[in-house]
């Protein structure tokens, strides 16, 4: 599972293009509901003085939603492309899910907001996660839902495939339109309950949460 060595440098060049129109396309694409989903990840999941990694942070949108729920907290954000992490705060490290520069135990949470279906190998990816955690860390995902249910997945992966570009076009342009790769994602990403059974080769509990009937999935993993 994962995006696979071939595909992966793909998607890389597409979100380096989006940078631009990225979050205003993402507003039009999500219906606004990413910024909820980002905060209610991290709604009672952070406590005061936490070392936190954003791991695909991105701009670092995920962040900001632990910021906005806990204040007292440190943050390091990780992710490939320089391009995105130059436009973000703080502290920052370039890294890949699968071999991210930390030592083990390095931190006490884990943040992946909308980045960890980017990975190349999900398993090797959740692995690095969980060992960059201390003893009773927590790892937040937010990311799209690959729901269960047959029918309902086919509905999300028509809109992915047939709707998201035309959306992005209108919200972004022609560098909207690269907001096709989501639909790439989609296929190589597992569904609900396979992301769950991943996270639970590794992690002692898993807590899951969809919305928009399994669209978008809201987990959180206990070491």
């Amino acid at each position: 599972m994962g995006l696979g060595a071939s595909y992966w440098p793909e998607v890389m060049e597409a979100l380096e293009q989006v940078i631009p129109v990225y979050d205003r396309v993402n507003r039009f694409i999500s219906a606004g509901r990413a910024c909820r989903h980002r905060s209610a990840g991290v709604a009672g999941r952070l406590r005061a003085g936490d070392d936190v990694l954003d791991a695909g942070s991105g701009f670092g949108n995920m962040s900001s939603a632990a910021l906005a729920e806990r204040g007292d907290i440190s943050l390091v954000l990780c992710d490939p492309l320089m391009p995105m992490l130059r436009r973000a705060g703080g502290r920052r490290a370039c890294g890949v899910f699968e071999s991210m520069p930390f030592g083990d135990g390095s931190f006490d949470a884990a943040m992946c907001g909308y980045s960890l279906r980017d990975a190349v190998d999900l398993r090797s990816a959740v692995a690095e996660l969980h060992r960059v955690l201390r003893p009773g860390g927590r790892l937040v995902v937010v990311d799209l839902g690959k729901p269960d249910n047959a029918l309902v997945r086919a509905g999300v992966a028509a809109y992915l495939r047939l709707a998201v570009p035309l959306i992005g076009l209108a919200a972004g342009g022609r560098r909207g339109l690269r907001f096709g790769e989501l639909y790439g994602t989609f296929r190589r990403w597992p569904t609900v309950s396979g992301l769950e059974a991943v996270l639970k080769e590794r992690f002692s509990r898993v807590e899951m949460g969809t919305d928009l009937m399994g669209g978008a999935v809201i987990a959180c993993a206990h070491k």
